[in-house]
């Protein structure tokens, strides 16, 4: 049944604006049944690797201008995993900005440490805030550091789902100078190093370790990523938590994906160059639009952004993102990889086509002449930090209760909820619920965004400490 409707919907004639990279496009030809094998003479081992699959990493350590590059096959998940458990030991205070992926949170209550949270700005257009986080900026690191001496990690996402992009060179330089480490979450800016169009990748301005998921944002195929290192000192830290945290039967088609992907990039520059253009005459099209906008050209609280990501905003119109992403998908035929209450995000990559550029841009325009300007800016949902009553770990040993979420306010919540995609939570094991974090969930629902929690409880029920 599901192969019948993956097959189905690739004669679909839906565009497809959302990830994997390559678009449903073959650059080189079917990956057949036949190549899927395991790890016979001749063939290499992703563990100890010497062979052919050195040679891959090697080529990405070229090509990504790292000292160590590894092969992930279980996504930048389990790079994320192995990257924390790596450089972290058991009740270490980390640093995290808190719209850092869920992965990232699952890490720290597993290797027990003491997480220290950043909640960043939001992104501003003209005065007006918009839905989405701003960069993290490194005088906020700064402080953190200054006032918590103890903290070994600081945890990062750039660029985020959204395509904001932190000044992760200055964030670095302080890192050091106050001998924290630094690693970064770079899973959708796989493409930075391919075109001085885009910002620079993580591991070039410093970052001791940054995980990038080539089937985001690059031709290769789903679960494929990099974990990426300027330093040699990790080596044997980072082989054991792979070795935990990536399958021991890796498939051999993901990493012939992962070399064809690599093989593309060195010998496709040009196509990169056609991309940038597209890219450009896209937003040269889009300053035409009257009342929905692509943001993130021209915003405050943000350093940078990667220009592949096409977030048009619907907080100055009368529809939500989520009734924009409905009418692209059910009279344009073009799907877009997220919507939000307030915007949609279409991710692009160097296999779009002139034609599926076209088609978004002339969808937008006819939805934008049949809807009207909001006379006010819609209230945006301003999340707080929420507050820490104990570490993530220590939930496991607390007694809880499933209660109705409505009734579960001033108590600490014993899982996490979030919205996924992107799955950043709204909040953390070990955190006190507030209603503001209750109406965000229900707004959530509201609009036919999925809220789910690590325990399955929600949107409409929370475990709690009942303690």
């Amino acid at each position: 049944m599901l192969f019948d409707k993956l097959k189905d919907y690739g004669k679909s004639g839906v565009y497809p604006f959302h990830m994997p990279g390559h678009k449903r496009q073959s650059i080189n030809g079917d990956l057949p049944y036949e190549i899927d094998l395991t790890e016979i003479d001749g063939f290499d081992n992703l563990h100890n690797p010497h062979g052919c699959i050195k040679a891959v990493q090697d080529k990405a350590q070229l090509l990504y201008n790292a000292k160590r590059a590894y092969m992930l096959v279980n996504g930048a998940t389990c790079g994320i995993m192995s990257a924390i458990g790596a450089l972290t030991s058991k009740g270490d205070r980390v640093l995290i900005a808190r719209n850092c992926h869920i992965s990232v949170y699952r890490a720290v209550k597993l290797f027990g440490l003491k997480p220290e949270y950043i909640l960043p700005e939001y992104a501003e257009e003209n005065g007006v805030k918009l839905p989405v986080f701003g960069s993290v900026f490194p005088e906020l690191i700064e402080d953190k550091l200054t006032q918590n001496p103890d903290i070994s990690l600081v945890v990062l996402t750039s660029p985020t789902y959204e395509g904001v992009v932190s000044d992760i060179k200055s964030i670095s330089e302080i890192c050091k100078k106050h001998g924290a480490r630094l690693f970064v979450d770079e899973a959708h800016g796989a493409h930075f190093p391919f075109n001085k169009a885009f910002p620079e990748s993580a591991v070039k301005c410093g970052a001791d370790i940054s995980v990038v998921s080539l089937h985001k944002t690059l031709p290769s195929l789903t679960q494929t990523a990099l974990l990426l290192t300027n330093d040699t000192d990790y080596d044997s830290a980072l082989r054991e938590q792979l070795a935990i945290f990536q399958t021991s039967s890796p498939s051999y088609v993901l990493m012939s994906s992962v070399e064809s992907c690599l093989d593309y990039i060195s010998e496709n520059s040009s196509e990169f160059e056609s991309y940038i253009k597209r890219l450009s005459e896209f937003e040269k099209s889009a300053k035409a639009l009257n009342n929905l906008k692509l943001i993130f050209r021209e915003d405050n609280n943000v350093y940078a952004c990667d220009r592949g990501k096409l977030v048009v905003s619907t907080i100055r119109t009368s529809i939500s993102g989520t009734q924009l992403a409905e009418t692209l998908r059910n009279d344009y035929k073009i799907e877009t990889e997220m919507s939000a209450e307030d915007y949609i995000i279409a991710m692009t990559s160097v296999c779009d086509t002139d034609e599926g550029f076209e088609r978004l841009i002339s969808a937008l325009k006819d939805i934008d002449k049949s809807i009207e300007k909001a006379e006010n800016c819609k209230n945006l949902n301003i999340l707080s930090l929420p507050q820490k009553a104990c570490e993530p770990f220590e939930c496991t040993d607390k007694i809880g209760k499933v209660l109705d979420i409505t009734d579960c306010n001033g108590k600490i919540s014993l899982e996490d909820v979030f919205a996924y995609p992107p799955g950043i939570p709204l909040i953390v094991s070990g955190e006190i619920v507030t209603d503001d974090i209750i109406n965000q969930v229900k707004t959530l629902a509201d609009n036919n965004i999925s809220a789910q929690s690590t325990l399955g409880n929600a949107p409409h029920k929370l475990k709690v400490d009942v303690t």
